[in-house]
């Protein structure tokens, strides 16, 4: 099945974002977000876009940051952003496979395939959730969503691109725990 739409929206009376995900002419799939799991996904989706090959072999954090930065820009104007076209009146109802009320979404996980696409599973305590397969330009929109969706939610989350020297992997003798 190939992903027509994602829609990201904020609902005020649950403090959750709302995630559409309408399937190409089938079926639609509804789930919500907390803050907490908003946080958690955008972890997952920064480290899927500095997973790449060419940045990956990048010497420094410095140079990391700045490809990771660099590929989101150019990714976001190939990706098609707007209001969702108001449903035509003979449309037929959507299947809704995951049931007709959101899945509150309890675990997030992504990897990257051999290919660069980007898997990232959405999935409730039990059950079944959705499993999106997301190319570059996918993934980066996405993640433009997700910034947007947590900034109109008022949640405080530093939803940020790595800043230079940000992205360093953590040396475990330096680690160092406040109290």
């Amino acid at each position: 099945m190939r992903l027509e739409r994602l829609r990201l929206e904020f609902d005020p009376e649950e403090d959750r974002l709302r995630l559409v995900i309408l399937i190409e002419g089938a079926a639609e799939v509804r789930l919500w977000l907390t803050r907490r799991m908003t946080s958690r996904l955008w972890t997952a989706l920064v480290k899927m876009a500095e997973w790449k090959p060419e940045i990956r072999v990048q010497p420094s954090a410095e140079g990391r940051s700045a490809m990771v930065r660099m590929q989101h820009e150019q990714a976001l104007q190939e990706v098609k952003f707007g209001q969702a076209p108001p449903a035509a009146p003979a449309e037929p109802p959507r299947a809704q496979p995951l049931g007709a009320t959101e899945l509150l979404v309890t675990r997030v996980q992504a990897r990257r395939e051999s290919d660069g696409r980007t898997l990232v599973a959405l999935l409730p305590l039990k059950g079944d959730g959705a499993h999106l397969t997301l190319s570059e330009n996918l993934l980066h929109g996405f993640m433009k969503l997700v910034q947007q969706g947590a900034e109109k939610a008022q949640w405080g989350l530093m939803l940020e691109l790595p800043a230079d020297g940000l992205v360093a992997p953590v040396d475990s003798d330096t680690h160092r725990v406040l109290n």
